[in-house]
């Protein structure tokens, strides 16, 4: 896992269930921070991880190349402009940025087989 020097809450609400987790203090979970509360919609990705598009790109200053996230981290996928919540394994991507970790159980996210809205905030 990076070293998070620091992590700010977060609460992502999916109807009426809440998931906490974390975003880490690098470009893009800084820039990612800024924009909250924001409302997307997650779409499954080859059933490893759920994505959301948004627009404009988060900035990737000193961020690795790629990383291999593991289930239950946030990332950013810089290629596509995607919010990623990883459920699965999807082993190192070139373009994937580690932002997050999602401190609850993921079950929630990974059970979603449509389409589904999620607002994230932070918790404080």
């Amino acid at each position: 896992m990076p070293e998070a020097n620091s992590s700010t809450p977060i609460r992502i609400v999916i109807g009426e269930t809440v998931v906490t987790g974390e975003l880490w203090d690098n470009a893009p979970g800084r820039a990612l921070l800024q924009r909250l509360p924001l409302t997307v919609t997650f779409s499954d990705l080859n059933s490893v991880e759920k994505t959301a598009r948004l627009d404009p790109p988060l900035p990737m200053s000193g961020m690795p190349d790629g990383d291999d996230p593991q289930p239950r981290d946030i990332g950013w996928y810089a290629p596509t402009g995607d919010v990623v919540l990883y459920y699965g394994d999807v082993g190192y991507w070139p373009g994937i940025a580690r932002i997050g970790r999602i401190g609850d159980d993921i079950d929630v996210i990974a059970t979603h087989d449509d389409d589904f809205t999620a607002t994230i905030q932070p918790a404080t």
